[in-house]
């Protein structure tokens, strides 16, 4: 069954904080899927597009994830130093590649190649923010073992982690990964366990 293309539009738009994050009650002008219109309020978070990027060593066999503060975790009740892999915000102007190259270097210090585009952009938590995420794959070479990295203008504190790829994958599966960008590139990862292999 095809469904029909509801309209939707912004009728106005309030900014009611604006810093690292910009909290915006917008009302929206809404079809009704029984036919009709409303008008919707909503507070949506907008602070632009974000990268992750799992970094992939197809030689040692490893990965590289990063560990570092979350916030979030925090607040919501849960241990806040988690480990996720290397992301950052997309810049103006920027491809998903270019960013996840810069925030691979940035957070772990290693040069990402060979990159691939899983995904162009997922929605984080589409009722409540506009912020998508791009999900990149590329070889690293992880013979440096881990380090601390970041930007200190940030004040980004974060560790190098370097993993076997089995036991990533299997920490995906343990529900032992809480972050769903690392959660869905585990998953990838574990239906392409020959990337970056040469064949032979």
């Amino acid at each position: 069954m095809n469904k029909r293309k509801l309209d939707a539009r912004v009728a106005s738009r309030t900014v009611l904080y604006s810093g690292f994050l910009r909290i915006t009650r917008y009302v929206f002008d809404t079809e009704k899927h029984d036919g009709g219109r409303q008008q919707l309020t909503r507070d949506v978070m907008e602070r632009g597009h974000a990268v992750g990027v799992l970094g992939v060593d197809p030689v040692r066999d490893e990965v590289v994830l990063i560990n570092e503060f979350r916030p979030g975790a925090l607040v919501a009740g849960d241990y806040p130093y988690t480990d996720n892999v290397v992301a950052g915000m997309v810049e103006a102007g920027e491809s998903p590649l270019v960013a996840a190259a810069r925030e691979m270097q940035e957070e772990a210090g290693l040069e990402l190649r060979d990159a691939v585009l899983i995904h162009p952009g997922a929605f984080v938590s589409s009722g409540g923010a506009s912020e998508k995420v791009a999900l990149v794959a590329g070889i690293v070479d992880t013979s440096g073992g881990p380090g601390v990295h970041g930007n200190p203008h940030e004040q980004e504190d974060i560790l190098t982690v370097i993993l076997p790829t089995q036991e990533f994958i299997d920490r995906v599966r343990r529900s032992q990964i809480t972050d769903f960008k690392t959660l869905v590139v585990g998953y990838w990862l574990e239906q392409n366990r020959d990337f970056g292999r040469r064949p032979g």
